[in-house]
């Protein structure tokens, strides 16, 4: 994509600043970039993600829902995600989540909170359906034991026993994993 070598410039110095923690210069320099070019989501995720920082989550679902408006991916679906999580509104914050691990399998904070809003809400069958899907185009240790964990949850031990053996053959040093097989097995 050929930008505004302006715009590159701000973005980069707004995310290098808000790394470092200076929320005022990164501000700043978000800002000028989306004066320079209003129809990238990249600053707009950046001045979100700084209000979130502040407290302002008015703000910062304003400046989340103008990023999604813009290009609808599993960051923004993710931080709309976490401000609806904070605000209370947990079932919006799950469908968030959901869509955003649906765009991002591999999107960690989006997986990671969908568990926990599953369970909050009930719903480990969507979870472990998310889970599925994402142990499939992005499979990885944590997703294994996510998946292990609500199949236990639910009952459904033999299941949960088949990704925790998987988990154990390549990582037998796995504390989590060898924890919740232990205790399958024990019970």
């Amino acid at each position: 994509m050929n930008t505004h070598p302006d715009y590159a410039i701000n973005k980069e110095l707004g995310e290098c600043y808000l790394f470092m923690g200076d929320f005022d210069k990164a501000e700043g320099y978000y800002r000028k970039a989306v004066t320079v070019k209003q129809d990238l989501p990249e600053p707009y995720l950046g001045l979100a993600t700084v209000a979130v920082q502040r407290g302002d989550l008015a703000t910062a679902q304003t400046l989340y829902a103008q990023a999604l408006a813009l290009k609808e991916d599993d960051k923004g679906l993710a931080g709309m995600g976490l401000v609806k999580m904070e605000l209370g509104e947990h079932a919006e914050a799950f469908a968030y989540f959901e869509r955003a691990a649906r765009v991002n399998p591999a999107n960690p904070v989006a997986l990671n909170c969908l568990v926990r809003e599953g369970y909050l809400l009930g719903l480990l069958e969507r979870v472990i359906a998310v889970l599925e899907n994402s142990l499939e185009l992005a499979p990885t240790e944590d997703v294994h034991t996510s998946l292990a964990g609500c199949l236990v949850s639910l009952g459904r031990h033999t299941e949960a026993l088949k990704h925790l053996k998987s988990i154990l053959t390549r990582n037998p040093s796995s504390v989590d994993a060898r924890e919740l097989y232990d205790h399958l097995v024990a019970a």
